[in-house]
């Protein structure tokens, strides 16, 4: 769960952005890799 940090003039909230960039755009994550991943994601970003 992200924090909101706030104080005088300023609020923020540090959030993370995962990029995949690979060559001639091949496909990086297959199978059961791609689920295990995606379901630790949903985990870490549903809210509680």
């Amino acid at each position: 769960m992200s924090k909101v940090t706030h104080g005088r003039g300023y609020v923020y909230s540090i959030k993370y952005h995962i990029v995949l960039c690979t060559k001639y755009r091949h496909k990086t994550l297959q199978g059961k890799i791609d689920d295990k991943l995606k379901e630790i994601i949903n985990e870490i970003a549903s809210p509680m």
